[in-house]
């Protein structure tokens, strides 16, 4: 799955574009060191295709690469972080 990066001035979203639908994880940068994920949307014809999931790896993914911590006000994003232990490193409560 294809994921784009669509920077904005204080923040950005991560987009999957399938089958003609678009889905969704927004961020604002909170500092060079923070960024806060508020909202994960994904369309109903492409629920169940783990492109949520797939959303959210791929910001847990940029954040270690680019030395980030993550704070999930997302209610989405919070219920994987919790699901996912071994993404702790990039993970702020």
């Amino acid at each position: 799955m294809d994921i784009e990066h669509e920077p904005a001035k204080s923040g950005g979203r991560y987009v999957a574009r399938i089958d003609g639908h678009e889905a969704e994880l927004t961020y604002s940068r909170a500092s060079a060191s923070l960024v806060i994920v508020d909202h994960t949307g994904v369309p109903d014809a492409l629920r169940g295709r783990g492109v949520g999931q797939a959303l959210a790896l791929h910001a847990v993914e940029e954040a270690r690469r680019g030395g980030w911590k993550i704070l999930p006000l997302c209610p989405f994003m919070r219920a994987q972080a919790l699901r996912h232990s071994d993404w702790k490193d990039v993970i702020s409560t």
